[in-house]
């Protein structure tokens, strides 16, 4: 892959222009492409976040786990947990951090504030994060998990 840099004054340096030449459209390049999609939302410091009366604007690197249970969506963060009417899937998307990580159906964590894991029921690992959050991530999400720690 050759990679070069053309300065063109036309085009404003908060909203670049990246063009991928190739052949044809490879698997290669589309992987270039997403990756390249998710710095157009990484700029993104804060999310609003509402709640039954009102609404408040989270930093996304304070919150440290997502999980959802019976239609409510509870986000822990640093200083505060918030509870609201949202799928963990549409938050995902709102969110849209590599930092995030899927650890079961139900919760998303914040893989910034994980501070250990330990072995648990069948497979399960219990995770702990920042302020003593604990949840559990199920066995089919353990691989991945270990995949992006390295392990």
């Amino acid at each position: 892959m050759k990679l070069r840099f053309e300065e063109k004054s036309d085009i404003s340096a908060k909203d670049p222009c990246v063009v991928i030449q190739a052949e044809r459209l490879s698997d290669q390049a589309r992987e270039v492409m997403d990756y390249l999609e998710q710095f157009s939302v990484v700029n993104q410091v804060v999310i609003p976040i509402k709640t039954d009366d009102h609404l408040v604007m989270v930093k996304i690197d304070d919150i440290i786990l997502a999980e959802i249970d019976k239609n409510v969506l509870t986000i822990y963060t640093v200083n505060n947990t918030y509870t609201m009417r949202e799928t963990l899937t549409n938050f995902q998307h709102r969110i849209n951090r590599r930092s995030f990580l899927q650890i079961s159906r139900h919760a998303v964590m914040n893989i910034d504030h994980l501070e250990s894991l330990s072995d648990s029921f069948s497979g399960n690992m219990m995770a702990k994060m920042t302020g003593g959050v604990k949840s559990s991530v199920s066995r089919k999400y353990v691989k991945s998990l270990m995949d992006y720690l390295g392990v």
